[in-house]
């Protein structure tokens, strides 16, 4: 099982490089987008903090898993508590699935008891295909220095059911502890699941 575990790992990091995709240790590329409370949210001016992407859609069976079960919140309480950023971002166009206005969008932060340091609305979804965002979840993490070091899913398990989550690897929390550390992150690239990013 570990064994196909790692090949798929692999088969997907050469996937991603083979288009010309983000790799691991290079510079995030930067970005600019309004949130929900209409103000502008660019990239670099979290520059020496950690930040957290996370591409989300409510109506994803695989996002309620991680809301419905609260680990996608305490995951946002205890980076944001560390003094990382995290920003959700929703790049459903508009009559897709997951598209909601910023009203609504607040109205689900405060429902799920949600803790994002911001939601930003990506309409267009140039910042998913900036950052290659193929699932939601999906998940990115940037160091203080501005370099993407992980991406991919946010656990080992690729399922709905919240019972799995705490038989999963948790990887942003993992990644997060080693970074704490000044540990190298042993999985800096896994494999996102979950629905498709509706652009």
């Amino acid at each position: 099982m570990q064994l196909k575990a790692v090949l798929t790992t692999l088969l997907f990091t050469l996937a991603t490089s083979a288009g010309a995709a983000l790799q691991v240790g290079d510079p995030a590329p930067d970005f600019t987008g309004m949130d929900t409370r209409g103000a502008s949210q660019t990239l670099s001016d979290y520059r020496g903090k950690t930040v957290i992407l996370e591409w989300t859609n409510h109506d994803c069976p695989y996002v309620r898993k991680h809301y419905n079960s609260g680990n996608m919140q305490q995951q946002q309480q205890d980076a944001t508590g560390q003094g990382a950023v995290w920003l959700s971002i929703i790049s459903s166009a508009p009559g897709k699935q997951g598209h909601v206005t910023a009203a609504e969008a607040d109205a689900l932060t405060a429902q799920r008891n949600a803790a994002p340091s911001a939601v930003i609305l990506d309409e267009s979804g140039d910042i998913g295909r900036l950052y290659g965002a193929k699932t939601t979840p999906h998940m990115y993490i940037i160091d203080a220095e501005g370099d993407l070091v992980y991406m991919g899913g946010i656990d080992s398990i690729s399922s709905s059911n919240p019972a799995d989550i705490g038989k999963a690897v948790q990887y942003v929390p993992e990644a997060l502890a080693r970074m704490s550390k000044g540990e190298p992150i042993e999985s800096s690239v896994t494999r996102p699941y979950g629905c498709s990013v509706k652009y």
